[in-house]
């Protein structure tokens, strides 16, 4: 199975954004986590990581006839971004969001998910294993 793990806004900074919430891991441990995880579960895993909506709807499009399933975490993107709905709806794949921190006990804005209505599951306040567990799901 190939999968793509598509990464939002400010993953580039894990390990120095608030490391409170986030841990001290960085985004290149992230990274060797993925790889590893997929290996050791047999798929194939494709990481990208955007700041940019436009980038990350692109990336998802791409997925199609290119990928099985993907992992996204939409990061600030979760509460507003009705163009990357649109864009997993369109390309139809099976999708997991996933969150590093527990989103559902933060603020009440980080409840909102609008990708979550075109994913089969959402896993949260998992850290790097929610990564790991929504391959597992895929699969």
């Amino acid at each position: 199975m190939k999968i793509r793990v598509i990464n939002g806004p400010n993953l580039n900074m894990l390990g120095i954004r608030e490391p409170e919430i986030y841990g001290s891991e960085t985004y290149a441990d992230l990274e060797a986590f993925l790889r590893r995880s997929a290996a050791a579960l047999g798929a194939e895993v494709e990481i990208f990581q955007s700041n940019h909506e436009g980038d990350l709807v692109n990336y998802i499009q791409q997925a199609l006839g290119a990928a099985n399933a993907i992992v996204i975490n939409p990061a600030a993107y979760t509460h507003t971004s009705v163009a990357i709905l649109d864009a997993l709806k369109a390309v139809g794949l099976p999708a997991v969001e996933v969150h590093l921190s527990d989103v559902q006990s933060r603020e009440d804005f980080r409840r909102v998910s609008y990708p979550s209505l075109a994913c089969v599951a959402v896993i949260s306040g998992m850290g790097f294993d929610g990564y790991r567990r929504a391959m597992e799901v895929l699969l």
